[in-house]
């Protein structure tokens, strides 16, 4: 159920070629790349394609009894979370930032790409298992830094197998126990954060949680709280 390939442009836009083809991609099955050569980000941006980090992506076929597919960004962090929290040395250096980063501290680790294609969403993660990027602006981490870079083939596998099972969670008892874990797993309650929208303003205020629906709850300056559905995230 994972088929490895040497080099690609994106394994997000090979799985979605397939789908769009008429091509039957099953849950479950997972496509990643030793190297890609148009891997992207969020908004467009490039992604590092170093040799020895993951990068896969999978496919989810939504069903009208699921949670808000947007979600499923919050559902793929716990997984990297669960899997990365048995290759560190420190487990409680590890934080999930909203919406789609795994952090070290401060430096990201690893990202979340979410693509919809009709009825189905494909998943795309990177990590930073042996060499991690520079991001102008951003503080990045490999998990090589900590000590043996993990076998991305076995990380495949571990991944695969955890992301399954928070799937299965996700249908199964809905969005708030994900919801619940995912806070836990976050950086603190009162953690100053600046938002920025699709039209680049930026908003300052503090991390006060998820909503029921899996948005960021912004606390501003003057103590009220702000819905954020989209947009980029840093800390400070």
């Amino acid at each position: 159920m994972i088929e490895y390939l040497a080099e690609t442009g994106s394994t997000n836009t090979d799985l979605a070629d397939r789908l769009v083809s008429g091509t039957h991609v099953p849950e479950g099955a997972w496509l990643v790349a030793d190297r890609q050569v148009s891997g992207r980000g969020r908004h467009g941006r490039e992604w590092f394609d170093g040799a020895g980090n993951f990068m896969g992506s999978t496919v989810v076929h939504l069903a009208s009894s699921d949670p808000p597919a947007p979600t499923l960004a919050l559902l793929a962090g716990l997984a990297l979370y669960e899997v990365c929290a048995n290759l560190v040395p420190d487990p409680a250096a590890l934080s999930l930032k909203w919406p789609n980063d795994l952090l070290i501290g401060r430096a990201k680790l690893a990202g979340i790409l979410l693509e919809r294609q009709g009825q189905s969403v494909i998943v795309g993660i990177g990590v930073n298992l042996a060499a991690a990027p520079p991001i102008e602006g951003r503080e990045t981490i490999s998990l090589a830094k900590l000590g043996p870079a993990p076998d991305r083939n076995r990380f495949a596998e571990l991944l695969q197998h955890q992301f399954a099972i928070e799937l299965e969670r996700w249908r199964s008892f809905g969005l708030d126990p994900a919801l619940k874990r995912w806070q836990i797993a976050a950086h603190t309650i009162g953690t100053a954060l600046t938002v920025r929208d699709d039209g680049a303003r930026a908003i300052g205020g503090t991390f006060d949680g998820l909503a029921e629906d899996g948005s960021l709850l912004l606390r501003l300056a003057d103590g009220t709280i702000r819905a954020i559905h989209a947009g980029d995230v840093m800390l400070g």
